[in-house]
This record gives structure tokens, sequence and C-alpha cells, in this order.
């Protein structure tokens, strides 16, 4: 990542043209910021709530595009007509939410109205936690001819959210990168969060992680937002979080000394894997007691206690007690699973 992370900031919705003004005119004033995000159509999830201000909001954009030439805005698109009206107001970029980055024919519809384009375009992962997905919506962008393609995590709406709006899911992000490392990552931690006093922590999480910028809901006065307020900050908040961030470099001179660390944690990756594989050894001799006396495969009384003793464990070692169940509930899972197959084998 650059030593300066990309920084996207701005109002989840553009309001009125005098909301819209304050933001963008406060956010001049940090140098950091190098792009105004603005929502000028909203998605909702439910009928009745404010759903942008579409053209007009465009229009004060392009006023104010016009008064301070060296801000780049963007915006978000989900239909045909929104790519010809961000043309039309010279919108610098696009950025397709997780709604419609999920949706194939809608993906399909999106970036043949863009064909062509020079714009950058930035995709938020679907809701879903469907890495494929992900990738084909970014390869559609590819397919059309962009030359300019960024992702943007924002979180993943599944059952256990960890307390945020969204959770994070970094396993898939990664994943992300090591299939495309051309390809910048941005963070969206408001999305993520969506509690104002969690966007610092998460946005340290996020560099820790080396992406390679943030995209923040900014708006000069939260409380009164007619979207997303409880994880919208002012201007001021801003700039406060951007001066604590801490840019770490991918390697430096503790490069021999992190070798010889990283060549240990391969160790014992190479020892974990040999126990689960022990471990799965067992599990089909346990298919086999289970077999001969007609027992289920799973049994929930006995997998309660064994999890909640793991994470009893968990206590006295100091692990995190939800990471703990985590694993254990994927290792109790791949368990059933060889059990199954191995019942599967002898019908």
């Amino acid at each position: 990542m650059n030593d300066r992370p990309i920084i996207i900031a701005g109002p989840c919705s553009v309001e009125s043209q005098e909301q819209l003004t304050e933001t963008v005119h406060a956010l001049s004033q940090i140098h950091e910021v190098g792009m105004i995000r603005c929502g000028v159509w909203k998605p909702r999830t439910r009928p009745g709530g404010f759903e942008g201000l579409g053209e007009a909001a465009l229009q004060w954009i392009s006023g104010l595009k016009q008064q301070c030439p060296s801000l780049k805005f963007c915006c978000e698109v989900a239909k045909p007509s929104h790519v010809e009206l961000c043309e039309k107001y010279d919108i610098d970029a696009l950025w397709i939410g997780a709604r419609t980055s999920g949706d194939p024919f809608s993906m399909s519809e999106l970036t043949e109205a863009m064909r062509g384009t020079q714009k950058p375009i930035m995709v938020k992962n679907p809701m879903s936690p469907d890495i494929n997905a992900w990738i084909g919506a970014l390869e559609r962008c590819f397919q059309i001819g962009a030359k300019q393609v960024l992702a943007i995590h924002r979180g993943f709406d599944v059952y256990n959210n960890l307390g945020y709006r969204n959770n994070p899911l970094w396993e898939i992000p990664m994943e992300l990168r090591r299939r495309m490392p051309e390809i910048p990552i941005i963070c969206d931690p408001s999305h993520i969060c969506g509690k104002s006093q969690l966007i610092a922590d998460m946005a340290q999480t996020a560099l820790d992680f080396n992406f390679d910028g943030l995209m923040i809901e900014v708006h000069c006065n939260p409380s009164q937002a007619l979207t997303d307020k409880a994880q919208q900050i002012t201007p001021i908040e801003l700039k406060q979080i951007l001066q604590t961030l801490v840019v770490k470099q991918e390697n430096g001179s503790a490069a021999d000394e992190l070798s010889y660390l990283r060549s240990q944690i391969d160790s014992v990756d190479k020892e974990l894997l040999k126990l689960i594989e022990s471990r799965l050894q067992i599990s089909l001799k346990i298919a086999d007691v289970k077999r001969a006396h007609k027992m289920t495969t799973y049994q929930p009384k006995r997998w309660e206690a064994v999890l909640n003793k793991r994470i009893e464990m968990a206590r006295e070692t100091g692990l995190s007690e939800e990471f703990v169940k985590e694993l254990f509930e994927k290792l109790h899972s791949e368990s059933i699973r060889v059990q199954e197959e191995s019942m599967k084998i002898d019908r």
C-alpha cells in the first residue's frame, strides 16, 4: 500500500444543497481526503424511507465541482439510467452497492451501460459472504474494458454479526487479495460498524490488514441525517481519526526476524493439520461404532456438552471464547460430514 491510503468520505445521502455544501466544504479542508462520496439514489429495504434526490443532487454536485475543480466525487449507481446521469454531470467515479453486486443480471446490465467509461469503478462486496459472486462482479467490470477497478469491503449480513452492523469476515477480502492481487481493496468501516464510536478501531484494523484505503460516511450534522445517522461522523471527527491512524509497512528492517517467526508459524500450522487429520480419523472410528449400534450421527446433547467444555478451556487459556466456539463448530461440522460420508459408503 502507498504511504498515504486512499480516503473517500462524504454523506450517506445528499439531503439538501445546504447539507451537501457544508459537508463538502469542511471535507475539502482535510488534505487526506482524496474523493467525496455522495449517496444520490438510496436503495431501502422497506418502502417509505428517504430514497435520495436523484438528478437534483447531481446538479448540486456539478455546481461544487465548478467551484472547486480539484475536488473529485463518486456516486453509487444501480441502474443504467444512473450511469447515464453520472456521465451527464461528469461524476468522477462510480461505485456499485452490495445489493447490486450480488445479482449477476443487474451487474450485466449495469456494466454494459458503463462500457467505454474511463472512470474508476468500485465494487462493494455482496451482502452474503460469497467471494465468487464478488469476484464475478469485478470480472464483469474488466470485461467491459474498465481500466481502474477497486473492491470495497463493507462486511457481510450473516447470522452472527459480532455486535457490528455487518460481520467483517476478514478472511474473505484476504482471499480476494490472494486471488486478485492487482485490485486495490478499500474498507468501508461505516457499514461494517453501524455505530460511529466503533469506526476508528475498525479503520485501524483495516490498515493493519494492508487495505489500500477507507470509505467513511461523514455528515455535517449526523444526528439529523435522513439515512444511517448512527454510523455517520462529523468532518471534525474524521480529521481526528485520520490523525491517529498508523500506516504500517508490509516489509521493513525487521524482514529477517519476521521470516524466522513466520517459519515457526509454518511449522505449527503443519502440526495443526496433522492433528486435525488425526481427529477426523477418530471421527471415522466413531462412525463405525454408531453404525454398528444404529445410533444417529448428530447427537445434540453430546455436542452441547463438548462445546461448553471447550469454551471453558478457552477461558482458562486466555483464548477468545468466540474464536474457540467458531473453531470447534467448524471442526464438528467437518466431523459430522466425514461420518455421514462413511455411512453412505456402507449403505
